[in-house]
């Protein structure tokens, strides 16, 4: 099988998320097993070594808030190598004023370049690779004030991608805002369907704000958002913009919406969509990955760090990423 081969893993049985209350279990937040070709029986051993890296994954929290507080918090004491967002990185709305306060308070010492005032920067190695969402486009500058804060971020800083070891990121800007637009033919999206074929690391990672599918609120979903991603190359799918957590596979390619970074309030679900696996709100939380040889491991944990969810997706590296490789 070429490319990646996508294998679920429950942390947690069933019986016991509804019993201790770790996740709602009514009909909007029931946790599902997956389909039976995509279920395999959970691995309680231990991960395989070395632990090449770590890393974090928070969205919609820039509120300087007791629960950003709480979030920052459970990240930072994962130690994570580096920290990535899927947006909503500066409430309310993106401007100067407010960004260093929503984001250099809590996570200076991951940003590159760093010239806020809450202490000393990551220094030239930039840590901290966030992705634009709506309210980062709110100010009367558009943009400007996001892009002015990130200046280690590469190329034009709205999208961009970066390899970290066996992992390359690639940073999608899925604002309507965005000038090189935002559906599959876009400019955007030619830019990554080239980037894509030309990594060469085991793992792409696509990330971005509003979700291309998620069982919260329709109008907080991006139909256009829906591009071809396992046919170019990617492994999976990191979204937020939703306040929820939601793990779906749709075309055999897993989706997460991590949106539960602390902002203000969290969303009902409304119907549940084809290819849901786990939904998730309850409380807030974020997304921990742990990355190996061929292997990473991914958990979302509450602001207690208690596991509410957690998969793994492998490959063998020495192949190419071709159709999603499932």
């Amino acid at each position: 099988m070429i490319g990646s081969q996508l294998v679920m893993r429950y942390r947690l049985a069933v019986a016991v998320v509804c019993s201790f209350g770790v996740a709602a279990c009514d009909d909007d937040t029931t946790v599902t097993p997956p389909p039976p070709d995509l279920a395999v029986q959970a691995d309680l051993s231990t991960p395989p070594s070395p632990l090449l890296a770590r890393f974090a994954v928070i969205g919609d929290f820039g509120v300087d808030t007791l629960d950003e507080v709480a979030i920052a918090k459970l990240v930072k004491g994962w130690r994570p190598d580096y920290i990535v967002t899927v947006g909503d990185n500066n409430y309310p709305n993106g401007e100067t004023a407010t960004i260093d306060l929503n984001i250099g308070q809590y996570f200076h010492d991951y940003i590159g370049g760093y010239n806020g005032t809450y202490g000393a920067g990551s220094g030239a190695t930039n840590r901290f690779w966030p992705s634009l969402g709506n309210h980062d486009w709110y100010s009367t500058s558009g943009a400007a004030p996001y892009l002015a804060y990130f200046p280690s971020l590469p190329g034009n800083r709205r999208y961009y991608d970066v390899a970290i070891g066996p992992v390359h990121f690639f940073s999608i800007d899925s604002d309507a805002h965005e000038p090189d637009g935002i559906d599959a033919t876009s400019v955007q999206a030619l830019w990554l369907k080239d980037r894509l074929a030309a990594s060469t690391e085991c793992f792409n990672v696509v990330y971005f704000h509003h979700p291309a599918y998620s069982s919260g609120d329709p109008q907080f979903t991006e139909p256009r958002m829906r591009w071809p991603f396992a046919a170019w190359g990617a492994d999976v799918v990191l979204m937020g913009h939703q306040h929820q957590y939601e793990r779906l596979v749709v075309d055999k390619l897993t989706y997460v919406v991590d949106g539960l970074g602390g902002a203000l309030n969290r969303f009902d679900f409304a119907t549940t969509q084809p290819g849901s696996m786990v939904r998730y709100k309850d409380d807030f939380g974020a997304l921990y990955a742990e990355v190996y040889d061929g292997k990473m491991l991914f958990s979302f944990r509450n602001s207690r760090d208690v596991p509410i969810d957690g998969f793994e997706l492998t490959r063998d590296c020495s192949a190419a990423h071709v159709d999603g490789g499932i």
